[in-house]
């Protein structure tokens, strides 16, 4: 069924810069000079250019030939005499400021508004508990893994067709395909609208008029990546029905 298709897909054509560049670690994947590594050379590089090749790409994937290319960077740093020291300099800076940049400031916006919604459990055991509703692409935040509580929590699911049905569309696909009338569709009853309601920064305009007519105003905004892409925006809105 090529389940793995309908995950994760990248678009065409395929980013062969993704695992041949940005996931091997540094100096070139090259057989240094001395180094009896022929035999895992060959099986490495191939496995990267396979990988290269496929629609779901996960840095992950790479992980089993790392060890091997490390061999690789740590046999060539050897070599190096005049400029080891420079050179461990360099991959150290390098490394060091793309990693600090990317586990401190790169897409934590949908990691803080999990800690700004867990403030609403204390409306969990009340008489009118909080409901969140997450218009975002799949698997965009940790939900009850980060919030800790029950509260009603919706978000938009997009599980893949086991049945071979080749009509089949997912709920995040048929949201993004109109968002306003989804909405629309979803809560004709009134009582069934949630408390606050989450999205990008993106998806704003397509359902201003849907937040307006039902009282909903922007309480909360967290900032998220300074590369937005797509249904992905800079920022993380919240916004809470009055």
């Amino acid at each position: 069924l090529h389940v793995e298709e309908e995950w994760g897909i990248k678009p065409s054509p395929p980013d062969w810069s993704l695992l041949l560049s940005s996931t091997t670690p540094g100096p070139p994947l090259t057989q240094p000079s001395g180094c009896m590594c022929g035999p895992p050379l060959f099986p490495v590089t191939g496995f990267l250019f396979c990988s290269s090749t496929l629609s779901h790409k996960e840095f992950r994937f790479i992980y089993p030939v790392l060890p091997f290319c490390m061999i690789f960077c740590g046999h060539s740093l050897r070599q190096l005499k005049r400029w080891r020291g420079a050179a461990c300099t360099f991959l150290l800076i390098a490394n060091l400021l793309p990693a600090l940049y990317t586990g401190l400031v790169h897409q934590r916006g949908t990691l803080d508004v999990m800690g700004y919604l867990q403030g609403l459990c204390q409306t969990a055991c009340g008489p009118a508990p909080a409901s969140i509703l997450m218009l975002m692409p799949c698997h965009s935040t940790p939900h009850y893994s980060h919030l800790h509580c029950l509260l009603p929590l919706r978000f938009l699911e997009c599980p893949p067709d086991l049945t071979g049905n080749a009509s089949y569309v997912d709920e995040a696909a048929r949201f993004y395909t109109d968002p306003q009338q989804w909405l629309l569709e979803e809560f004709s009853n009134t009582s069934l609208l949630p408390t606050h309601v989450v999205f990008f920064n993106v998806l704003e305009q397509d359902i201003s008029s849907f937040l307006g007519t039902n009282g909903y105003t922007r309480s909360a905004s967290f900032f998220h990546t300074h590369l937005p892409q797509g249904r992905t925006g800079s920022y993380v809105y919240v916004y809470e029905r009055n």
